[in-house]
């Protein structure tokens, strides 16, 4: 179940960074964000990109060495909530279609929920 959990987690990470790197444009265009400058693919490739990636690989890191893998586990689900509770505040904003807001705010709290339970 914990392998299960984490390589789950370290999937998700993985296809987000795998995705920022190839098409930066069409990563974020659910959420109405256009890139029209190599700086702004830039900075889409280094925050989703190279951080998913490496918390993919750090998650990994959590499966072959158990002294580290409740600090991780933990850190990670305290940013996947992070993630979440950004979402959440931004309904100040006004409504938002279930898609992208909603549905990245479950996949977000199930994993910080899912991880938080096996750290």
């Amino acid at each position: 179940m914990v392998a299960a959990v984490i390589v789950s987690a370290a999937m998700f990470f993985a296809g987000m960074g795998i995705y920022a790197f190839a098409a930066p444009g069409r990563l974020v265009a659910p959420f109405g964000v256009t890139l029209g400058s190599a700086t702004a693919r830039s900075e889409v490739r280094a925050v989703y990109g190279g951080f998913g990636l490496a918390v993919a690989v750090v998650l990994l890191l959590a499966l072959a060495d158990p002294t580290l893998r409740r600090g991780i586990v933990v850190t990670v689900a305290a940013a996947l909530a992070g993630m979440a509770s950004g979402r959440l505040m931004s309904a100040v904003d006004g409504r938002t279609p279930f898609y992208p807001n909603w549905f990245y705010f479950l996949v977000e709290t199930a994993a910080a929920a899912a991880l938080f339970a096996v750290a």
